[in-house]
């Protein structure tokens, strides 16, 4: 097991060519966290650009990631003085696994907002919440996030599901790691499958999500909130905004997921 910042590492060894090794602790039976990627293809897309933040990564999602070595190939679109973007693939066996086209900047700490829109409902206090704990003698993400959600939104674990796809829960690194840009690509999706409430079971492998840093967070826990529109025919989407300890939306994402099948 390592740490966030080691086990999202990328090391350059050529232009536009890094090597990494996949952590399996930010995964879920072999299977890889999407964010954890994408933290991941962003760290890449940020040394080889002269801005520090990725503000926009729109990613497709084409098979299993899972641990061991891999490759990440960053080739540049544009490059300006407020922007830059680039097309960033992650291979791993020869084969392209996740692609992404990021767009970064660099966003300042300080920016106060000229508007913005209403907060969604609070997540509850942190005494107020429930806290998955992984089974001893387990590895895996829960050992490596903490995560505490709104009980309101989490009647799927007793096969009770709300009807109401929305999930709500704090996040925050269990090693220490404070919150940074790279986090937020984590957090947009670490909640289970909001169309968990809806019924569905099982694993719901996302297809395609795109994501936008708004702000830099504030250090502490940040507060995710996942809601959905429709599922229908085998797919659904979930839509998910995080706000920082300072009241701040600090990202903001969708995606459209496979459901493997529902309750009768």
């Amino acid at each position: 097991m390592s740490g966030f910042g080691e086990a999202t590492a990328v090391e350059r060894v050529g232009d536009g060519r890094y090597e990494a090794v996949l952590d399996g602790d930010f995964g879920f039976a072999e299977a890889l966290n999407g964010g954890y990627l994408m933290a991941l293809l962003g760290r890449a897309a940020v040394d080889a650009s002269p801005h520090a933040h990725p503000v926009s990564t729109a990613t497709n999602f084409h098979r299993v990631a899972k641990p061991g070595p891999a490759q990440v190939i960053v080739q540049p679109r544009k490059e300006g003085r407020t922007a830059a973007s680039a097309f960033v693939t992650l291979v791993q066996d020869d084969r392209p696994v996740v692609d992404a086209l990021i767009t970064t900047g660099t966003l300042d700490a300080g920016a106060e907002p000229g508007y913005a829109g209403p907060a969604p409902a609070p997540v509850p206090p942190l005494a107020e919440c429930t806290e998955f704990q992984p089974p001893t003698g387990s590895r895996g993400f829960a050992d490596q996030i903490d995560m505490r959600f709104d009980r309101a939104t989490m009647g799927w674990l007793d096969g009770q599901p709300s009807g109401s796809p929305e999930i709500r829960a704090w996040f925050r690194h269990r090693d220490g790691y404070e919150v940074d840009a790279f986090s937020l690509a984590l957090a947009v999706d670490a909640l289970p499958p909001v169309a968990l409430n809806l019924g569905a079971l099982g694993w719901a492998p996302t297809v395609e999500l795109t994501w936008h840093m708004r702000a830099v967070p504030a250090p502490g826990w940040l507060a995710v909130h996942g809601t959905g529109r429709l599922l229908a025919d085998g797919w659904f989407d979930e839509e998910v905004e995080v706000w920082d300890r300072a009241g701040r939306l600090v990202a903001q994402s969708r995606q459209i997921a496979r459901v493997p099948r529902t309750r009768s």
